[in-house]
Protein backbone atom coordinates (compact mmCIF):
# COMPACT_ATOMS: atom_id res chain seq x y z
CA UNK A 1 0.00 0.00 0.00
CA UNK A 2 1.21 3.16 -0.67
CA UNK A 3 2.27 6.16 1.70
CA UNK A 4 -0.15 8.01 2.95
CA UNK A 5 0.32 11.35 4.77
CA UNK A 6 -0.58 12.13 8.28
CA UNK A 7 -1.92 14.98 8.43
CA UNK A 8 -4.02 17.30 5.96
CA UNK A 9 -6.25 20.08 6.30
CA UNK A 10 -9.58 19.32 5.11
CA UNK A 11 -13.16 20.12 6.18
CA UNK A 12 -14.52 16.07 5.71
CA UNK A 13 -11.20 14.72 7.68
CA UNK A 14 -13.42 13.89 10.38
CA UNK A 15 -16.52 12.74 8.62
CA UNK A 16 -17.52 9.12 10.07
CA UNK A 17 -20.19 6.37 8.99
CA UNK A 18 -23.40 6.14 11.64
CA UNK A 19 -25.45 3.00 11.16
CA UNK A 20 -29.27 3.41 11.53
CA UNK A 21 -30.66 1.98 14.72
CA UNK A 22 -32.85 -1.11 14.64
CA UNK A 23 -36.40 0.09 13.77
CA UNK A 24 -35.09 2.52 11.33
CA UNK A 25 -33.45 -0.68 9.56
CA UNK A 26 -35.58 -2.95 6.76
CA UNK A 27 -36.19 -6.54 8.23
CA UNK A 28 -37.28 -9.79 6.74
CA UNK A 29 -36.25 -9.41 3.29
CA UNK A 30 -35.59 -12.02 1.15
CA UNK A 31 -32.69 -10.88 -0.47
CA UNK A 32 -31.80 -12.28 -4.03
CA UNK A 33 -29.12 -14.51 -4.30
CA UNK A 34 -27.94 -14.08 -7.53
CA UNK A 35 -24.10 -13.64 -7.83
CA UNK A 36 -24.09 -11.28 -10.87
CA UNK A 37 -22.14 -8.38 -9.75
CA UNK A 38 -24.18 -5.69 -9.87
CA UNK A 39 -25.92 -3.82 -6.14
CA UNK A 40 -29.23 -5.50 -6.36
CA UNK A 41 -30.63 -2.47 -5.20
CA UNK A 42 -32.13 1.19 -5.96
CA UNK A 43 -32.94 4.30 -3.62
CA UNK A 44 -34.45 7.72 -3.98
CA UNK A 45 -35.93 10.23 -1.57
CA UNK A 46 -39.81 8.15 -1.93
CA UNK A 47 -38.56 4.71 -2.40
CA UNK A 48 -36.02 1.59 -1.65
CA UNK A 49 -36.16 -1.01 -4.48
CA UNK A 50 -34.28 -4.61 -3.27
CA UNK A 51 -33.77 -7.35 -5.64
CA UNK A 52 -35.60 -10.58 -3.84
CA UNK A 53 -35.03 -14.57 -4.13
CA UNK A 54 -37.93 -15.89 -5.89
CA UNK A 55 -38.89 -19.11 -8.13
CA UNK A 56 -40.39 -18.84 -11.66
CA UNK A 57 -39.43 -15.56 -13.13
CA UNK A 58 -37.47 -12.37 -11.20
CA UNK A 59 -39.21 -10.23 -8.73
CA UNK A 60 -38.28 -6.47 -6.84
CA UNK A 61 -39.94 -5.06 -3.70
CA UNK A 62 -40.77 -1.39 -3.52
CA UNK A 63 -40.83 0.06 -0.46
CA UNK A 64 -41.70 3.39 0.51
CA UNK A 65 -38.28 4.60 2.87
CA UNK A 66 -40.22 6.07 5.35
CA UNK A 67 -41.73 2.72 6.05
CA UNK A 68 -38.95 1.15 7.94
CA UNK A 69 -39.39 -1.94 10.40
CA UNK A 70 -40.12 -5.61 9.61
CA UNK A 71 -41.24 -6.38 6.30
CA UNK A 72 -44.26 -8.97 6.11
CA UNK A 73 -43.57 -12.19 3.89
CA UNK A 74 -46.41 -11.24 1.60
CA UNK A 75 -45.37 -7.64 1.51
CA UNK A 76 -46.37 -7.31 -2.69
CA UNK A 77 -43.87 -7.09 -5.79
CA UNK A 78 -43.12 -6.59 -8.74
CA UNK A 79 -42.80 -9.71 -10.42
CA UNK A 80 -43.52 -9.25 -14.26
CA UNK A 81 -40.28 -10.74 -15.81
CA UNK A 82 -39.62 -14.11 -16.74
CA UNK A 83 -36.24 -14.22 -15.86
CA UNK A 84 -33.78 -13.47 -12.71
CA UNK A 85 -33.92 -9.64 -12.43
CA UNK A 86 -30.06 -8.10 -12.84
CA UNK A 87 -30.16 -4.33 -12.20
CA UNK A 88 -32.79 -2.14 -11.39
CA UNK A 89 -32.64 2.18 -11.19
CA UNK A 90 -34.92 4.66 -10.58
CA UNK A 91 -35.42 7.63 -13.22
CA UNK A 92 -33.75 10.40 -11.82
CA UNK A 93 -36.68 13.52 -12.11
CA UNK A 94 -39.60 10.91 -11.77
CA UNK A 95 -39.68 9.52 -8.55
CA UNK A 96 -41.97 7.03 -8.99
CA UNK A 97 -40.63 5.14 -12.53
CA UNK A 98 -37.85 2.68 -12.10
CA UNK A 99 -36.23 0.64 -15.12
CA UNK A 100 -35.13 -2.83 -14.50
CA UNK A 101 -33.08 -5.71 -16.85
CA UNK A 102 -33.06 -9.20 -16.86
CA UNK A 103 -32.11 -12.79 -18.00
CA UNK A 104 -35.00 -12.72 -19.82
CA UNK A 105 -33.68 -10.16 -22.36
CA UNK A 106 -35.87 -7.55 -21.50
CA UNK A 107 -36.10 -4.22 -20.02
CA UNK A 108 -38.82 -2.64 -18.24
CA UNK A 109 -39.95 0.19 -17.10
CA UNK A 110 -42.62 0.22 -13.95
CA UNK A 111 -44.71 2.86 -12.24
CA UNK A 112 -44.97 2.64 -9.14
CA UNK A 113 -48.31 4.18 -7.58
CA UNK A 114 -48.06 6.68 -4.65
CA UNK A 115 -47.73 4.99 -1.28
CA UNK A 116 -46.34 1.92 -2.72
CA UNK A 117 -47.83 -1.22 -4.00
CA UNK A 118 -50.79 -2.98 -2.47
CA UNK A 119 -51.29 -5.90 -4.77
CA UNK A 120 -48.46 -8.01 -7.12
CA UNK A 121 -48.06 -5.82 -9.85
CA UNK A 122 -47.29 -7.96 -12.94
CA UNK A 123 -48.10 -5.23 -15.93
CA UNK A 124 -45.24 -3.25 -17.34
CA UNK A 125 -45.51 0.46 -17.92
CA UNK A 126 -43.32 -0.07 -21.17
CA UNK A 127 -41.73 -3.85 -22.08
CA UNK A 128 -38.21 -2.99 -24.03
CA UNK A 129 -37.25 -5.58 -26.44
CA UNK A 130 -34.01 -5.92 -28.57
CA UNK A 131 -31.48 -7.13 -26.69
CA UNK A 132 -30.72 -10.87 -28.13
CA UNK A 133 -29.28 -12.29 -24.82
CA UNK A 134 -29.88 -11.36 -21.28
CA UNK A 135 -29.26 -7.58 -20.31
CA UNK A 136 -27.22 -6.57 -17.44
CA UNK A 137 -26.62 -3.10 -16.81
CA UNK A 138 -29.31 0.02 -17.42
CA UNK A 139 -28.37 3.62 -16.89
CA UNK A 140 -30.68 6.42 -16.83
CA UNK A 141 -29.01 10.12 -18.96
CA UNK A 142 -28.06 12.08 -16.13
CA UNK A 143 -29.72 15.30 -17.88
CA UNK A 144 -32.20 14.14 -20.32
CA UNK A 145 -35.19 12.41 -19.27
CA UNK A 146 -36.39 9.93 -21.76
CA UNK A 147 -32.87 8.67 -21.94
CA UNK A 148 -32.07 4.95 -20.68
CA UNK A 149 -29.00 2.91 -21.41
CA UNK A 150 -28.72 -1.01 -21.92
CA UNK A 151 -25.78 -3.10 -21.92
CA UNK A 152 -26.83 -6.97 -22.73
CA UNK A 153 -24.38 -10.10 -22.78
CA UNK A 154 -24.66 -9.83 -26.58
CA UNK A 155 -22.17 -6.96 -26.38
CA UNK A 156 -24.14 -4.14 -27.59
CA UNK A 157 -25.50 -1.23 -25.75
CA UNK A 158 -28.85 0.40 -26.76
CA UNK A 159 -29.99 3.86 -26.37
CA UNK A 160 -33.77 3.54 -25.61
CA UNK A 161 -35.80 6.78 -26.60
CA UNK A 162 -38.53 6.32 -23.76
CA UNK A 163 -40.92 9.42 -25.44
CA UNK A 164 -41.14 6.50 -28.83
CA UNK A 165 -40.26 3.77 -26.62
CA UNK A 166 -37.92 2.24 -29.17
CA UNK A 167 -34.25 2.41 -29.74
CA UNK A 168 -32.84 4.97 -31.33
CA UNK A 169 -29.22 3.86 -31.43
CA UNK A 170 -26.56 0.54 -30.97
CA UNK A 171 -23.49 0.80 -29.73
CA UNK A 172 -21.17 -2.35 -30.90
CA UNK A 173 -17.56 -1.52 -30.20
CA UNK A 174 -17.09 -3.87 -27.31
CA UNK A 175 -16.42 -7.70 -28.23
CA UNK A 176 -17.07 -9.12 -24.66
CA UNK A 177 -19.38 -8.17 -22.22
CA UNK A 178 -19.21 -4.64 -20.86
CA UNK A 179 -19.06 -4.37 -17.07
CA UNK A 180 -19.63 -0.70 -15.85
CA UNK A 181 -21.10 2.17 -17.33
CA UNK A 182 -20.29 6.02 -16.30
CA UNK A 183 -21.51 9.10 -17.66
CA UNK A 184 -20.03 12.75 -17.46
CA UNK A 185 -21.79 15.38 -15.44
CA UNK A 186 -24.08 16.55 -18.55
CA UNK A 187 -24.21 13.03 -19.88
CA UNK A 188 -22.45 13.96 -23.33
CA UNK A 189 -19.41 11.16 -22.94
CA UNK A 190 -20.13 7.57 -21.38
CA UNK A 191 -16.94 5.05 -20.24
CA UNK A 192 -17.36 1.52 -20.66
CA UNK A 193 -14.81 -1.24 -18.71
CA UNK A 194 -15.34 -4.50 -20.86
CA UNK A 195 -14.12 -8.01 -19.71
CA UNK A 196 -11.76 -7.09 -22.90
CA UNK A 197 -9.83 -5.54 -20.71
CA UNK A 198 -9.96 -2.45 -22.39
CA UNK A 199 -11.51 0.96 -20.68
CA UNK A 200 -13.48 3.26 -23.69
CA UNK A 201 -14.63 6.63 -23.59
CA UNK A 202 -17.54 6.41 -25.89
CA UNK A 203 -19.23 9.91 -27.52
CA UNK A 204 -22.94 8.08 -26.82
CA UNK A 205 -24.65 9.34 -29.89
CA UNK A 206 -22.38 8.86 -33.02
CA UNK A 207 -21.21 5.51 -31.44
CA UNK A 208 -17.51 6.77 -32.09
CA UNK A 209 -14.85 5.54 -29.40
CA UNK A 210 -12.83 8.73 -28.17
CA UNK A 211 -10.00 7.24 -26.27
CA UNK A 212 -9.25 3.88 -25.06
CA UNK A 213 -6.65 2.10 -22.45
CA UNK A 214 -5.47 -1.62 -23.17
CA UNK A 215 -5.47 -2.42 -18.93
CA UNK A 216 -2.94 -4.99 -18.52
CA UNK A 217 -1.39 -4.61 -15.69
CA UNK A 218 -4.68 -3.02 -14.27
CA UNK A 219 -7.59 -4.89 -15.21
CA UNK A 220 -10.54 -2.71 -14.80
CA UNK A 221 -13.43 -3.92 -13.37
CA UNK A 222 -15.86 -0.60 -12.61
CA UNK A 223 -15.36 2.70 -13.54
CA UNK A 224 -16.73 6.07 -12.62
CA UNK A 225 -16.25 9.79 -13.96
CA UNK A 226 -15.05 12.18 -11.19
CA UNK A 227 -17.61 15.19 -12.19
CA UNK A 228 -16.09 18.06 -13.72
CA UNK A 229 -12.70 16.95 -12.82
CA UNK A 230 -11.98 15.67 -16.39
CA UNK A 231 -11.07 12.42 -14.53
CA UNK A 232 -11.83 9.20 -14.26
CA UNK A 233 -11.31 6.40 -11.60
CA UNK A 234 -11.28 2.68 -11.64
CA UNK A 235 -11.29 -0.42 -9.62
CA UNK A 236 -9.79 -3.77 -10.44
CA UNK A 237 -7.18 -5.83 -10.27
CA UNK A 238 -3.20 -5.90 -10.38
CA UNK A 239 -0.80 -8.03 -12.45
CA UNK A 240 -0.58 -9.92 -8.33
CA UNK A 241 -4.24 -9.92 -7.91
CA UNK A 242 -4.32 -7.44 -5.13
CA UNK A 243 -7.25 -4.98 -5.70
CA UNK A 244 -6.32 -1.92 -7.02
CA UNK A 245 -7.39 1.95 -8.37
CA UNK A 246 -6.14 3.83 -10.50
CA UNK A 247 -6.59 6.90 -11.80
CA UNK A 248 -7.01 8.59 -15.38
CA UNK A 249 -7.04 11.86 -17.34
CA UNK A 250 -9.87 11.77 -19.46
CA UNK A 251 -7.93 13.33 -22.44
CA UNK A 252 -5.24 10.89 -22.60
CA UNK A 253 -5.40 7.53 -21.23
CA UNK A 254 -2.53 6.21 -22.96
CA UNK A 255 -1.36 5.84 -18.86
CA UNK A 256 -2.81 6.39 -15.40
CA UNK A 257 -2.08 8.94 -13.05
CA UNK A 258 -2.13 7.44 -10.18
CA UNK A 259 -2.68 3.64 -9.24
CA UNK A 260 -2.53 2.45 -5.48
CA UNK A 261 -3.37 -1.17 -4.13
CA UNK A 262 -5.75 -1.72 -1.82
CA UNK A 263 -5.25 -4.93 -0.34
CA UNK A 264 -5.28 -8.84 -1.08
CA UNK A 265 -9.27 -9.49 -1.51
CA UNK A 266 -11.03 -11.14 -4.19
CA UNK A 267 -14.46 -9.39 -3.97
CA UNK A 268 -15.40 -6.56 -6.83
CA UNK A 269 -14.36 -2.87 -5.28
CA UNK A 270 -17.19 -0.42 -5.94
CA UNK A 271 -16.60 3.07 -6.34
CA UNK A 272 -19.09 5.83 -5.53
CA UNK A 273 -18.04 9.72 -5.60
CA UNK A 274 -19.65 12.64 -4.70
CA UNK A 275 -19.26 15.41 -6.91
CA UNK A 276 -20.41 17.80 -4.47
CA UNK A 277 -18.16 17.14 -2.10
CA UNK A 278 -15.08 15.32 -3.88
CA UNK A 279 -15.57 12.25 -1.59
CA UNK A 280 -14.81 8.68 -3.26
CA UNK A 281 -15.95 6.09 -1.07
CA UNK A 282 -14.47 2.01 -1.90
CA UNK A 283 -17.07 -0.42 -0.52
CA UNK A 284 -16.07 -4.11 -1.54
CA UNK A 285 -18.39 -7.04 -2.15
CA UNK A 286 -18.33 -9.22 0.52
CA UNK A 287 -16.57 -6.62 2.87
CA UNK A 288 -18.26 -5.18 6.07
CA UNK A 289 -15.55 -1.90 5.50
CA UNK A 290 -16.20 1.03 3.59
CA UNK A 291 -13.19 3.39 2.98
CA UNK A 292 -13.46 7.11 1.89
CA UNK A 293 -10.75 9.34 -0.03
CA UNK A 294 -10.71 13.07 -0.94
CA UNK A 295 -10.62 14.07 -4.63
CA UNK A 296 -7.88 16.62 -5.44
CA UNK A 297 -6.82 18.06 -8.80
CA UNK A 298 -2.84 18.75 -6.80
CA UNK A 299 -0.70 15.54 -6.69
CA UNK A 300 -1.12 13.08 -4.82
CA UNK A 301 -4.78 13.49 -6.42
CA UNK A 302 -6.00 10.38 -3.51
CA UNK A 303 -5.99 11.66 -0.04
CA UNK A 304 -7.07 8.55 2.43
CA UNK A 305 -9.38 10.02 5.09
CA UNK A 306 -10.76 6.78 7.12
CA UNK A 307 -12.61 3.96 6.88
CA UNK A 308 -15.68 2.37 8.36
CA UNK A 309 -15.85 -1.10 9.83
CA UNK A 310 -18.92 -3.44 9.90
CA UNK A 311 -18.78 -7.21 11.26
CA UNK A 312 -21.69 -7.96 8.73
CA UNK A 313 -20.42 -8.48 5.23
CA UNK A 314 -22.17 -6.50 2.18
CA UNK A 315 -23.88 -8.22 -0.99
CA UNK A 316 -24.53 -4.41 -2.44
CA UNK A 317 -25.16 -1.00 -1.73
CA UNK A 318 -27.70 1.35 -2.66
CA UNK A 319 -26.78 5.46 -2.42
CA UNK A 320 -29.77 8.31 -1.61
CA UNK A 321 -29.31 10.83 -4.09
CA UNK A 322 -28.59 14.15 -2.16
CA UNK A 323 -31.82 15.85 -2.21
CA UNK A 324 -32.79 12.87 0.02
CA UNK A 325 -30.46 13.22 2.59
CA UNK A 326 -30.89 14.87 6.51
CA UNK A 327 -29.25 18.12 6.26
CA UNK A 328 -30.27 19.36 9.87
CA UNK A 329 -27.00 16.28 10.72
CA UNK A 330 -24.97 17.15 8.24
CA UNK A 331 -25.72 14.42 6.28
CA UNK A 332 -23.20 14.10 3.20
CA UNK A 333 -23.90 10.89 1.82
CA UNK A 334 -26.10 7.74 2.95
CA UNK A 335 -25.71 4.01 2.16
CA UNK A 336 -28.04 1.29 2.24
CA UNK A 337 -26.70 -1.56 2.83
CA UNK A 338 -27.77 -5.15 2.10
CA UNK A 339 -27.13 -7.60 4.25
CA UNK A 340 -27.96 -11.18 3.05
CA UNK A 341 -27.54 -13.69 5.89
CA UNK A 342 -29.86 -11.84 7.62
CA UNK A 343 -32.39 -10.56 5.52
CA UNK A 344 -31.59 -7.13 6.42
CA UNK A 345 -30.96 -3.62 4.96
CA UNK A 346 -29.19 -0.99 7.10
CA UNK A 347 -28.98 2.60 6.27
CA UNK A 348 -25.29 4.33 7.15
CA UNK A 349 -24.70 7.74 6.98
CA UNK A 350 -21.72 10.02 6.25
CA UNK A 351 -22.23 13.04 8.69
CA UNK A 352 -19.12 15.71 9.01
CA UNK A 353 -19.61 16.37 12.77
CA UNK A 354 -20.29 20.05 13.28
CA UNK A 355 -21.43 22.10 16.45
CA UNK A 356 -23.63 24.46 15.21
CA UNK A 357 -27.09 23.84 14.01
CA UNK A 358 -27.14 25.92 10.97
CA UNK A 359 -27.27 25.59 7.96
CA UNK A 360 -23.55 23.99 6.41
CA UNK A 361 -23.10 26.15 3.24
CA UNK A 362 -19.27 24.98 2.53
CA UNK A 363 -20.22 21.21 2.75
CA UNK A 364 -24.29 21.76 0.96
CA UNK A 365 -22.89 23.37 -2.55
CA UNK A 366 -25.70 23.61 -5.39
CA UNK A 367 -26.43 19.95 -6.16
CA UNK A 368 -28.21 18.12 -9.20
CA UNK A 369 -32.20 18.44 -8.30
CA UNK A 370 -35.00 16.11 -10.45
CA UNK A 371 -35.86 18.35 -12.98
CA UNK A 372 -34.47 17.63 -16.10
CA UNK A 373 -32.56 19.79 -18.27
CA UNK A 374 -32.99 18.24 -22.01
CA UNK A 375 -36.19 16.39 -23.46
CA UNK A 376 -35.39 13.09 -25.39
CA UNK A 377 -35.31 14.77 -28.81
CA UNK A 378 -33.08 17.61 -27.73
CA UNK A 379 -30.89 15.32 -26.32
CA UNK A 380 -30.63 13.43 -29.43
CA UNK A 381 -30.36 16.58 -32.04
CA UNK A 382 -26.84 17.07 -30.29
CA UNK A 383 -27.69 19.47 -27.39
CA UNK A 384 -25.87 19.32 -23.94
CA UNK A 385 -27.13 21.00 -20.91
CA UNK A 386 -25.37 20.54 -17.41
CA UNK A 387 -27.98 19.18 -14.77
CA UNK A 388 -30.47 21.81 -13.03
CA UNK A 389 -29.08 22.54 -10.13
CA UNK A 390 -31.24 23.15 -6.46
CA UNK A 391 -30.39 24.46 -3.10
CA UNK A 392 -30.73 22.22 -0.35
CA UNK A 393 -31.31 25.03 2.13
CA UNK A 394 -34.84 25.25 1.91
CA UNK A 395 -35.86 22.30 1.46
CA UNK A 396 -36.88 20.83 -2.46
CA UNK A 397 -40.16 20.30 -3.90
CA UNK A 398 -40.03 18.73 -7.07
CA UNK A 399 -41.97 20.75 -9.73
CA UNK A 400 -45.52 18.83 -10.77
CA UNK A 401 -45.65 20.28 -14.28
CA UNK A 402 -44.14 17.15 -16.12
CA UNK A 403 -45.79 13.67 -16.42
CA UNK A 404 -44.19 10.86 -17.54
CA UNK A 405 -45.94 9.02 -20.12
CA UNK A 406 -45.58 5.87 -22.16
CA UNK A 407 -46.22 6.37 -25.99
CA UNK A 408 -48.54 4.17 -27.70
CA UNK A 409 -47.52 2.36 -30.63
CA UNK A 410 -48.30 -0.84 -32.71
CA UNK A 411 -46.30 -3.70 -32.74
CA UNK A 412 -43.59 -4.25 -35.26
CA UNK A 413 -39.77 -4.47 -36.54
CA UNK A 414 -37.24 -2.37 -34.15
CA UNK A 415 -34.80 -1.25 -36.83
CA UNK A 416 -31.45 0.23 -35.50
CA UNK A 417 -28.42 1.10 -37.93
CA UNK A 418 -29.94 -0.94 -40.59
CA UNK A 419 -30.50 -4.04 -38.56
CA UNK A 420 -34.25 -5.49 -36.93
CA UNK A 421 -33.39 -6.45 -33.54
CA UNK A 422 -36.43 -8.32 -33.39
CA UNK A 423 -36.23 -10.55 -36.00
CA UNK A 424 -35.76 -14.13 -34.91
CA UNK A 425 -35.85 -13.30 -31.57
CA UNK A 426 -35.21 -16.71 -29.38
CA UNK A 427 -37.47 -17.52 -26.73
CA UNK A 428 -37.35 -15.92 -23.20
CA UNK A 429 -38.47 -18.60 -21.08
CA UNK A 430 -39.39 -22.29 -21.18
CA UNK A 431 -42.76 -22.19 -21.92
CA UNK A 432 -41.98 -20.00 -24.96
CA UNK A 433 -39.46 -22.38 -26.50
CA UNK A 434 -41.89 -25.61 -25.87
CA UNK A 435 -44.42 -23.33 -27.94
CA UNK A 436 -41.86 -22.15 -30.71
CA UNK A 437 -40.85 -26.25 -30.80
CA UNK A 438 -44.24 -27.42 -31.09
CA UNK A 439 -45.23 -25.09 -33.78
CA UNK A 440 -42.24 -25.56 -35.70
CA UNK A 441 -43.10 -29.50 -35.79
CA UNK A 442 -46.33 -28.75 -37.11
CA UNK A 443 -45.56 -26.42 -39.89
CA UNK A 444 -42.81 -29.36 -40.78
CA UNK A 445 -45.42 -31.94 -40.29
CA UNK A 446 -48.06 -29.74 -42.57
CA UNK A 447 -44.96 -29.05 -45.21
CA UNK A 448 -44.26 -33.14 -45.41
CA UNK A 449 -48.11 -33.46 -46.18
CA UNK A 450 -48.04 -30.73 -48.94
CA UNK A 451 -45.02 -32.27 -50.68
CA UNK A 452 -46.36 -35.60 -50.50
CA UNK A 453 -49.41 -34.72 -52.57
CA UNK A 454 -47.21 -32.66 -55.09
CA UNK A 455 -45.10 -35.83 -55.23
CA UNK A 456 -48.59 -37.91 -56.11
CA UNK A 457 -50.03 -35.15 -58.47
CA UNK A 458 -45.88 -34.67 -60.66
CA UNK A 459 -46.67 -39.02 -60.65
CA UNK A 460 -50.28 -38.31 -62.22
CA UNK A 461 -48.58 -35.87 -65.05
CA UNK A 462 -46.14 -38.06 -65.51
CA UNK A 463 -48.43 -40.77 -66.35
CA UNK A 464 -50.49 -38.71 -68.37
CA UNK A 465 -47.79 -37.55 -70.22
CA UNK A 466 -46.37 -41.00 -70.64
CA UNK A 467 -50.26 -41.96 -72.02
CA UNK A 468 -50.25 -39.08 -74.28
CA UNK A 469 -46.63 -40.30 -75.78
CA UNK A 470 -47.69 -43.57 -76.57
CA UNK A 471 -51.33 -42.65 -78.31
CA UNK A 472 -49.82 -40.05 -80.72
CA UNK A 473 -47.74 -42.70 -82.90
CA UNK A 474 -51.25 -45.07 -83.65
CA UNK A 475 -52.70 -41.97 -84.11
CA UNK A 476 -50.32 -41.01 -87.06
CA UNK A 477 -50.44 -44.56 -88.64
CA UNK A 478 -54.10 -44.55 -88.54
CA UNK A 479 -53.89 -41.32 -90.45
CA UNK A 480 -51.13 -42.72 -92.97
CA UNK A 481 -53.00 -45.64 -93.90
CA UNK A 482 -56.60 -43.60 -94.81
Amino acid sequence: MSWRPTYRSSKFRNVYGKVANREHCFDGIPITKNVHDNHFCAVNAKYLAIVTESSGGGSFIVIPVSQAGRIEPHHPKVCGHHGNVLDIKWNPFFENIIASCSEDSSVRIWEIPDGGLRRNMTEAMMELYGHSRRVGLIEWHPTSSGILFSAGYDYKILIWNLEQGEPVKMIDCHSDVILCMSFNTDGSLLATSCKDKKLRIIEPRSGRVLQHANCKNHRVNRVVFLGNMKRLLTTGVSRWNTRQIALWDQEDLSMSMVEEEIDGLSGLLFPFYDADTHMLYLAGKGDGNIRYYEITTEKPYLQYLMEFRSPAPQKGLGVMPKHGLDVAACEVFRFYKLVTLKGLIEPISMIVPRRSETYQEDIYPMTAGTEPALSASEWLSGINRDPVLISLKEGYQKPNQIVFKAPVKDKKGVVVNGIDLLENMPPRTENELLRMFFRQQEELRKMKEELTTKDVKIRQLELELNNLKNVSPVLSTRFSYQ
